[in-house]
Formats: structure tokens, sequence, C-alpha cells
């Protein structure tokens, strides 16, 4: 699945260099978990003439479906004056994919307990006005689905990277879904492992 990426600085000069580390990190993070949805770092310079600690201060903030959110936050506060920038990256991608990965076991051992609560797909495309979208599978089809299909009336209530549970069938043009059935969870929210949400 494309992952939508965005990357702000704020009184930092954009570096090619931190990029690339970025999406090298970020395509860890997705071998850890295949449907992350978008991934947001913000890199910034807080106060420029500190005498102490680092002068950034790196965040990150990966949603993953269905509408849950970790979010590492790496303050001056936790490192040196002299380190660089792509050690303190580094460190807040490190300190996500363990958080990603504890969310994962969760969901696995979640699964277990509660199999009809799985999503078996993701609501990967939407067009609303059209009344149509796709459906991204675990083994990572596309299948169409009309919004008459989707149960108790959820169509409207739909957002791209919604759980979803579906029965299939074969259409004129290729798979389709017959039934759409929004999976509802409540959304989790992840602190770095410091716990708190900075």
């Amino acid at each position: 699945m494309q992952v939508e990426l965005q990357i702000a600085y704020r009184n930092v000069d954009k570096s090619g260099a931190i990029e690339e580390l970025i999406h090298e990190k970020l395509a860890k993070l997705q071998k850890l978990h295949d449907h992350i949805i978008s991934c947001r770092i913000s890199i910034e310079r807080p106060q420029k003439s500190q005498q102490s600690g680092s002068p950034y201060r790196v965040r990150i903030t990966t949603r993953i479906p269905p509408g849950h959110e970790i979010v590492v936050t790496r303050d001056p506060k936790d490192y040196n004056i002299h380190d660089p920038l792509d050690m303190i990256v580094r460190d807040a991608f490190d300190v996500t994919a363990r958080q990603l990965k504890k969310y994962v076991d969760r969901q696995q051992r979640e699964v277990k307990v509660h199999p009809r609560q799985q999503a078996s797909a993701i609501v990967a495309e939407l067009n609303q006005a059209e009344g149509y979208g796709f459906l991204e599978t675990i083994d990572g089809r596309r299948v169409y689905f009309h919004e008459r299909s989707v149960l108790h009336d959820a169509f409207k209530r739909l957002k791209v990277g919604d759980g979803v549970n579906y029965e299939e069938e074969m259409g004129n043009q290729g798979p389709q879904a017959s039934s759409v059935h929004l999976v509802d969870k409540p959304g989790v929210r992840m602190a770095d492992e410091e716990g708190a949400d900075r």
C-alpha cells in the first residue's frame, strides 16, 4: 500500500541525506506492518540559542488502520547539544518500530480472542460522489465494492484505511464485494516509551 509521507522542517534546512534516511526507516516500518496509511515527520529547532541539550525536536506520527495512531517525540532534553540530527531521527524511528511491533503483537492476540472483529480488508480507495470504492485484501488484492453492498448504511462513514469484513463474488469485470461490514474498533493512541505524548 502506498504510504502518504509528509516531512516538515521548522528552523532546520532541508536535507537530502535525512530524507533518504527517513525513506529507508519507513521501508523497515512497512515490513512490520504493511498497511501503514501515513507517516508524518516533523523536524524542528525550537531554540537557536540554547546552551544544553540537542537543538532538535523530532516527532513521528504513524497512522495504521482502522484509525490507530502511534506518536513518538524526541525532545532536545533527551540528547546532548552535539548529537547529530540523523542519530535523533534514527532513535525516533527505532522507538516507533518498537511501538508498532507491540501493536501488531497485541492485534494478533486480539484476533485469537475475537476472530469476528478482525478486518479481512481495508478501504484502499473511495469515490463518495459516484458511490463505489476498492478494498485491499490481506493478501494484497484489490476488490471493487458499491455503496449498496455496505451494510447498515455505513458507506458515508467509510474512510480510506478503515478495516472491514466482506463477502466476495465474481462480477462482470472481476472480483467484487457482495457485502461489506465496517469493523468498529475503538481507536488507540500510543505515546512514546516514556509514556508521555509530548
